[in-house]
């Protein structure tokens, strides 16, 4: 591949044109991005919570329901009106039926029910009641300023003695983060860091552009995926966090060697050839490994997580699109402008420096490297080990802030009904000719099984070929109670309606996400190994070892490990969670871990090329592994440090969101890259380099033979002085 026409267009024949001509390069990135923001402005999309489960009963329910049941098709929203003095005085009652007849007026409303008139919608006490509000569309169908209506009329309605609060579907929407403020943050803090690793207000600008040039690009694009297929409400935030992060440290990468080159003596052109040729390889092989990451999401086989997994790997490629295609023209176009302003003491380091902190600590570690394995292990297992106890599940609106009317209205509802009323099970039927009886003798059938608070009357369709009754749980929706009701329901059903001509489906949203956890359970080792192996494929391509490849797949799953103890302490078990802006303890998103898993192994491979990387040049050039290794961590530390610093800087700052799924993203990814960048890369790295000497750069010679090639140039040059090692040490 170094010596194919692929590689020398992007690393020879492209740099060099987008040297001669810059400003065409400029150009024809700002005609694409008005392209892409013309395109959106007329075929945008929207984002949505809706889930599609292929297979799970769930789902068939959910299809049985919009075939034979049209008009329950759409999503819904609950309004609870909770007054102290009873909701059935008669000036209560008023204000009750005046808020009915306004919310049937609002738009897109299909029914609205009465508490008066439904059983069972009044509390025991009297004092809380729900009006139930069901939409002919899905919310991710509805114009937001549609559902901001519903807001707007509980805000207006709320007054003292008489206070209503709002949630379902429909308010989850409503109550959607918009993506801006946490990426700003982020982008700030990644400007600051910049300054301080370049000591140059030009040198900082190139990452931000470059990084900022993909991820608007990367929003356009998959705002206009968004009106083709299902996106999760999360994936504007979810894409941004993963696109400033690699987006900098890419371009970063790629600055900083040109830096090198150029502060050594190259010429300008000579010094962007240079790093587009090392550097920008390193580039791409750490793209494609988290494009791989991402991208094996689709393992799950649940879809919307496929579509976040894709959507994100967009951008990456984006971003390594910009930092190989346009980054070189920003670069001539900022010439020997770029340290203007340079800070003193901010230089980047010669390979050959053997006074910098760098350099000596790895010396220090390769001193001592047994005890320094043995205790960064130890920190490492215990850090991972509360993800023993590790509980999968689906966080509701308890875990909500006090801010939002979705969490005040579920806190109604478990007072005045218990915590069940918040994650109803829906029960339905495909009868077939068979008898209804049974269906009818449910309720009071439902009303003795174990963990069953309460049940509603069946309803049928009009031709009775469904039929549909809700049940109310004992238990809140997360509770691992909850999830045994929904199994033993089904086994109850199936056994109960066996050979009767009625086919028994137990959903609902409740359910759903019960669905979803035991089929990410289920793929989850496959997906795993499908990284893993991969991964591990890619680079013994590139470094020519295997030693180098099973050492990094181990050292990336302790850093992930890591951050899922965290995880589970901060959200499972509350530690610090005040401190954090956890509001309530509860499950670990059932997604979660595949979807961590996914970035985390991509960025850590990718200091892991940053690294090593360096390392091997350098040992290519001598065949000294110590010196390799300690002079390779002293010319990228600086690089590494700062790309870490910016990535933790922008997840800690999306970890400031009131969603809880996206302060789970943020943390895990923040403590991931923590730990990766200092206790990985600064100390397991170079004491396991040393332990294991020659053995690094191990690869039978069979294997030699067969695996194509894909190496830096200064790889290539190096090779040719110092032979690869292809026998066993």
């Amino acid at each position: 591949m170094t010596s194919g026409g692929r590689s020398s267009l992007l690393f020879e024949r492209w740099p060099r044109f987008a040297i001669r001509h810059p400003w065409v390069v400029v150009a024809l990135t700002v005609i694409s991005i008005a392209a892409f923001a013309a395109a959106y402005s007329l075929h945008r999309g929207s984002y949505g919570d809706a889930f599609s489960l292929p297979g799970a009963e769930s789902q068939r329910m959910a299809d049985l329901l919009k075939e034979r049941f049209p008009e329950r098709a759409g999503d819904s929203a609950y309004v609870v009106v909770h007054v102290p003095d009873g909701v059935n005085s008669d000036s209560a009652a008023g204000g009750v039926e005046s808020l009915r007849a306004k919310l049937s007026a609002l738009p897109k409303v299909a029914a609205v029910s009465s508490p008066y008139e439904t059983p069972g919608q009044i509390s025991p006490d009297g004092t809380t009641a729900i009006i139930n509000v069901l939409y002919s569309e899905s919310a991710a169908d509805l114009d937001h300023s549609v559902l901001l209506k519903l807001r707007d009329l509980q805000e207006e309605e709320t007054r003292p003695g008489f206070r209503v609060e709002a949630g379902g579907a429909i308010m989850r929407r409503i109550e959607m983060e918009p993506p801006g403020i946490s990426e700003a943050i982020g982008i700030l803090a990644a400007v600051l860091i910049l300054l301080l690793a370049f000591g140059s207000v030009v040198a900082m600008g190139l990452p931000i552009g470059t990084a900022l040039i993909a991820l608007t690009s990367g929003f356009f694009l998959v705002g206009i995926g968004a009106a083709f297929v299902d996106l999760p409400s999360f994936t504007p935030q979810f894409s941004a966090m993963i696109g400033i992060g690699v987006g900098i440290d890419y371009a970063l990468l790629v600055v900083t060697r040109f830096r090198e080159s150029h502060s050594a003596g190259a010429s300008l052109d000579q010094s962007i050839l240079t790093a587009s040729r090392t550097a920008g390889r390193s580039v791409v092989l750490a793209g494609a490994t988290v494009m791989i990451a991402l991208l094996g999401l689709w393992a799950a086989g649940l879809p919307p997580i496929g579509w976040v997994g894709t959507a994100s790997s967009l951008i990456v490629l984006l971003s390594v699109c910009s930092a190989i295609l346009v980054l070189p023209a920003l670069l001539r176009l900022a010439g020997r402008h770029i340290d203007r302003w340079r800070l003193p003491g901010f230089s980047a380091p010669s390979p050959r420096d053997e006074t910098g902190l760098a350099y000596r600590w790895s010396r220090l570690v390769q001193h001592y490297p047994v005890p320094c394995v043995v205790i960064s292990l130890g920190i490492l297992l215990a850090a991972a080990a509360p993800v023993l106890d590790l509980r999968l599940g689906s966080s509701d609106a308890g875990n909500n802030p006090e801010s939002f009317t979705s969490r005040r209205a579920y806190d109604l509802l478990a007072d005045g009904f218990g915590p069940g009323f918040n994650g109803p099970i829906i029960l339905a039927f495909s009868i077939e000719g068979g008898e209804t009886k049974l269906i009818d003798e449910l309720p009071a059938a439902m009303k003795e099984t174990p963990g069953v608070a309460g049940a509603g009357l069946p309803s049928f369709n009009d031709d009775r070929s469904a039929a549909v009754l809700t049940v109310i749980p004992a238990t809140a929706p997360q509770d691992a109670e909850t999830r045994q009701l929904v199994g033993r329901l089904r086994s109850d059903l199936r056994s109960r309606f066996e050979g009767t001509g009625v086919e028994p489906f137990a959903g609902g949203p409740t359910a759903l996400f019960i669905d979803v956890g035991d089929r990410l359970a289920e793929r989850m080792p496959y997906f795993f190994a499908g990284v893993i192996g991969l991964s591990f494929l890619l680079l013994m391509i590139v470094f020519r070892s295997i030693v180098v490849a099973v050492k990094a797949a181990i050292m990336n799953l302790l850093s992930i490990g890591a951050s899922f103890g965290l995880l589970v302490a901060v959200f499972q078990w509350g530690w610090l969670g005040s401190v954090f802006g956890v509001h309530r303890e509860g499950p670990i998103e059932s997604f979660m871990p595949m979807m961590l898993f996914a970035v985390l192994f991509g960025l850590s491979m990718d200091y892991e090329v940053f690294l090593v990387s360096r390392i091997r040049e350098e040992y290519l050039s001598h065949g000294d592994n110590a010196e390799a290794v300690a002079r390779g961590l002293s010319v990228t530390s600086r690089v590494i440090s700062a790309a870490a610093a910016i990535m933790i800087a922008v997840f800690l700052a999306f970890a400031l969101s009131d969603q809880r799924v996206v302060k789970e993203f943020g943390m895990g990814l923040a403590v991931a890259i923590f730990v990766d960048a200092t206790l990985v890369r600064m100390v397991l790295v170079p004491s396991l380099m040393q332990v294991m000497g020659r053995a690094n750069w191990w690869l039978p010679a069979w294997l030699e033979k067969i695996v194509p090639h894909f190496m830096t140039e200064a790889h290539s040059q190096g090779a040719r002085r110092t032979a690869p090692i292809n026998e066993a040490p």
